[in-house]
């Protein structure tokens, strides 16, 4: 009996450790897994804190960029806005020294002349010479013509006037009859000074050319375009 209740009593003190024992570990456990989720978090958020601090900077990098970039770009768009300011003036004062020279094709309203040669058995000179046309164009000039061509060879300060067999040069270029006279300006002005008795169209038709005039009060006569290039041979600045 003594035995027993020695072992009873061991093996009560021995549960007892267990139990105890048992209370230990699972406490050791809790505290440990607490404190490894506390370390984990703050880990956690640290690395947040980290990553969110690098955007801010990236964010802030790319702000400034932008910024300036922008700053460059008003300059930029300044300087286009003076550059296309003075490039219109430029435009428009060549384009007026490109009509004085000729060098724009022109549209508007104003008369057409048509010189044709007549019957070579007709008294007097039917037939249509340089100096002939050249006297029309300079009383298209004195009439206020302000653009003239003949077969479309524009007519310049420069321009010459050859005979050639039975063609004639005009700018260098062989045209022949008939020649088609086209000039711009107060249809009636015009038509009125070449018609007159006296004028030269007048004795032209006397000699026998034949001679068609037309007023043109519609913005469609074209005048081409000198297409030749100004050379002063004996003229130069004065420095």
């Amino acid at each position: 009996m003594k035995i027993e209740k020695e072992r009873l009593k061991i093996g009560i003190i021995l549960g007892l450790m267990c139990c105890f024992l048992t209370v230990g570990i699972i406490t050791q456990i809790k505290t440990v897994k607490n404190s490894t989720t506390t370390v984990g978090k703050t880990q956690t958020e640290n690395e947040l804190r980290d990553s969110v601090l690098r955007w801010k900077e990236k964010y802030d990098n790319a702000y400034a960029k932008l910024d300036k970039k922008e700053k460059e770009l008003e300059k930029l768009r300044e300087q286009v806005s003076n550059s296309t300011d003075s490039a219109k003036g430029l435009s428009s004062k060549l384009e007026r020294y490109n009509l004085l020279l000729g060098k724009s094709d022109l549209i508007g309203k104003g008369i057409t002349i048509t010189l044709k040669d007549g019957d070579p058995r007709s008294i007097g000179d039917p037939i249509v010479h340089a100096q002939d046309v050249l006297n029309v164009v300079n009383s298209l000039k004195n009439a206020g013509a302000e653009a003239i061509s003949v077969n479309n060879q524009r007519i310049v300060n420069t321009t010459s006037y050859n005979c050639v067999g039975n063609v004639i040069t005009i700018n260098g270029e062989k045209v022949g009859a008939p020649f088609n006279i086209k000039a711009i300006g107060l249809p009636t002005q015009l038509y009125g000074s070449l018609t007159m008795q006296g004028q030269y169209l007048d004795i032209l038709e006397e000699q026998g050319v034949i001679v068609d005039i037309k007023q043109v009060e519609k913005d469609t006569i074209i005048v081409p375009k000198y297409e030749g290039i100004y050379k002063f041979e004996y003229a130069s600045n004065i420095e």
